[in-house]
């Protein structure tokens, strides 16, 4: 793994406002930067982060069953006991997922490790799926990039499978994020995209615009009853808004569904830690309460967390990373080094959710910039990456998006 500085497309910028990508700059600093880009040898790619991803979501699937068994969990999870059912149920009738994105820290040397997993409502996929992709295209067109050099990226295509395999041709499908936002709409609209290239309609409609019918039925802003509603979203929000009363009765058909509420929790961190101590691609991790609770000998597995700190708590004391059950963009997150806190995140948006505790895996800088890579799970494949880098140890909602490609 490298940086390389590599010249711009001349006109890299109005092909941006041509095909709508109107956030590349953002407040007046680049959010699109491709004045360099980050090389990948294909065996990277493939046993580092491809292979790994897969692996990691399958094992999500399994945490997502841990979790429904155990009312400790939801509640260390704070999903909320009105809708717990509703949760449960969306995963017992297998209410399909579309996407997800792992977002890991890789240093091109040894494994990955799992930072987080944006389960739920990940952004940044149109300039993973589709900008990059032109960027790799016109790289190679130029000479740029030497004759065989690809990029790890079918996420179009396997959304686009995604969708076939899962709708019947014809089906009409509603999108929804919050108005205003070019970043969302951004996201949702490759999302359209892939819907209608299989096959299907897809109707926008800005989610504050959404209605209930006397039936009880979500509408759009044509009074058009919504079978199946993808929304960019967030569940933790959802479940905890009036509209959550309405959902179980409204027959429509959730993407990503509730069952993605217990993977799109800081939560599920120490949940894998318990199932899967030691594995490769994992940081150990644990809940503040349980520590707590296990120091005081409070607690039915009091011990057995105790047990599983003692283990850890040499990589844990080194260096850790505090962050809230629910948090976006790096908010209230703090990392503490050898007892000090070395880098706190201003935004403390979420600063009042119960906290995990996950060791601290240094991102590697080139440059003065430190990247993160986030792997794009199709279904229950990785099929691409997007980085985003920032001069923070934490990554942030104006953190640069840079492109990638495969050395040939």
């Amino acid at each position: 793994m490298q940086k390389v500085t590599l010249p711009e497309r001349p006109h890299w910028r109005e092909h941006a406002r041509e095909v709508g990508f109107t956030f590349a700059d953002m407040h007046g600093a680049p959010y699109w930067d491709e004045t360099s880009a980050y090389a990948f040898s294909l065996e990277q790619i493939e046993n580092d982060i491809e292979d790994p991803a897969t692996e990691l979501h399958a094992m999500c699937r399994e945490a997502v069953v841990e979790i429904l068994k155990s009312e400790q969990l939801m509640d260390r999870l704070a999903i909320p006991e009105a809708h717990r059912d509703l949760v449960a149920e969306s995963w017992h009738r297998g209410d399909p997922e579309i996407y997800g994105r792992f977002d890991f820290a890789y240093t091109g040397n040894g494994p990955a490790k799992l930072l987080e997993y944006n389960a739920d409502t990940p952004t940044s996929l149109y300039e993973s799926a589709a900008f990059q992709w032109q960027w790799l295209e016109d790289q190679l067109a130029a000479g740029v990039l030497a004759d065989g050099a690809d990029q790890f990226n079918g996420i179009h295509e396997a959304l686009v499978e995604r969708f076939s395999a899962v709708f019947e041709p014809d089906s009409d499908l509603h999108f929804t994020a919050v108005g205003g936002n070019p970043e969302d709409y951004g996201t949702v609209e490759a999302m359209g995209w892939a819907a209608r290239e299989a096959g299907l309609g897809a109707h926008y409609c800005d989610l504050e615009k959404i209605a209930i019918s006397d039936e009880g039925q979500f509408l759009d802003d044509e009074d058009r009853v919504m079978g199946v509603l993808f929304k960019l979203y967030p569940w933790e929000d959802l479940l905890r808004d009036d509209y959550a009363a309405h959902i179980t009765g409204s027959r429509c058909l959730f993407l990503e569904p509730a069952w993605k509420a217990l993977l799109s929790n800081k939560g599920l961190l120490p949940v894998l830690w318990q199932m899967f101590e030691g594995h490769p691609n994992l940081l150990p991790a644990f809940f503040e309460q349980d520590i707590t609770d296990a120091i005081a000998g409070r607690g039915l597995a009091a011990a057995d967390v105790a047990e599983a700190f003692g283990r850890a708590e040499t990589q844990l004391v080194a260096g850790h990373v505090t962050k809230p059950i629910l948090s976006r963009e790096g908010a209230s997150v703090s990392i503490v080094k050898d007892g000090t806190i070395i880098e706190q995140s201003k935004n403390t948006d979420y600063a009042e959710h119960p906290r995990i505790l996950q060791a601290y895996e240094p991102l590697p800088q080139f440059d003065g910039f430190r990247p993160i890579v986030g792997a794009w799970v199709i279904g229950e494949t990785c099929a691409g990456i997007g980085i985003r880098e920032d001069q923070s140890r934490i990554t942030q909602d104006l953190s640069r998006f840079k492109p990638h490609y495969i050395t040939p």
